[in-house]
């Protein structure tokens, strides 16, 4: 194919939290002219869904059981990304604490994951100039044929300030605490964890401003669909 561009382009980012995938994937997304979908902000959505209809975080059978109730719908476009469960506009609420500290337990249920992840296959499907697919097992599980795969690391301290910067007033401390619990929770499950792909970019962003790693990504983007 002589024409490049007209190509889709699948990126995976991969990575645990307070490394800036969210902000780098939209702002490459945007970039380059490709949709963009947050996986974590669908499994925060089917977790806000399990806690507002009462049902045992506790217990992953009662879980498992109603996985396929909620309708998720995302919105893909990067400047202005949408998500909504069965209508309800969910993008303020799954942010809460409360569905923070419940979404490991929620996604780590095989039924939920299995679900969620054809959802994100159906939309990597359908986006007609490619898509950047953020989470944290999409370049292993969810996309394992991504045109390219990026993980991105920071160490916990940096991580932590940059969360609880986002978290406005939030304890830098407790932050660090409560991630390195989530990513070892996450990276620990049986099914899909947290994992860098073996034929992933590794990005540490640690000692990088969000333009660098922006600009390191989009220059990774632009090398793959040269290429292609």
């Amino acid at each position: 194919m002589e024409n490049g561009a007209a190509q889709p382009v699948i990126v995976a980012i991969d990575g645990p939290s307070g490394t800036g995938k969210s902000s780098t994937s939209k702002a490459v997304a945007a970039q380059l002219g490709l949709s963009y979908l947050d996986t974590g902000a669908q499994y925060r959505a089917i977790t806000w869904w399990m806690v507002t209809n009462g049902i045992d975080i506790e217990d992953p059978t009662a879980i498992a059981a109603v996985a396929g109730k909620p309708e998720i719908v995302s919105g893909t476009d990067p400047e202005n990304p949408t998500i909504t469960v069965d209508g309800t506009d969910v993008a303020g609420p799954i942010r809460t604490q409360e569905v923070t500290s419940k979404v490991s337990a929620v996604s780590a249920v095989p039924e939920v994951r299995t679900r969620i992840t054809e959802l994100q296959r159906s939309l990597a499907a359908c986006a007609e100039q490619g898509i950047v697919v953020e989470g944290r097992d999409i370049g292993t599980t969810v996309l394992p044929g991504a045109d390219l795969k990026i993980f991105l690391t920071a160490s916990p301290e940096a991580r932590a300030a940059r969360r609880s910067g986002e978290l406005k007033g939030a304890d830098v401390n407790a932050t660090r605490e409560a991630l390195v619990k989530r990513d070892a929770a996450d990276a620990g499950r049986k099914t899909s964890p947290l994992a860098k792909a073996d034929d992933a970019v590794e990005v540490d962003t640690t000692e990088l401003t969000l333009a660098q790693v922006i600009e390191c990504v989009v220059t990774l983007v632009e090398e793959k669909r040269a290429g292609k």
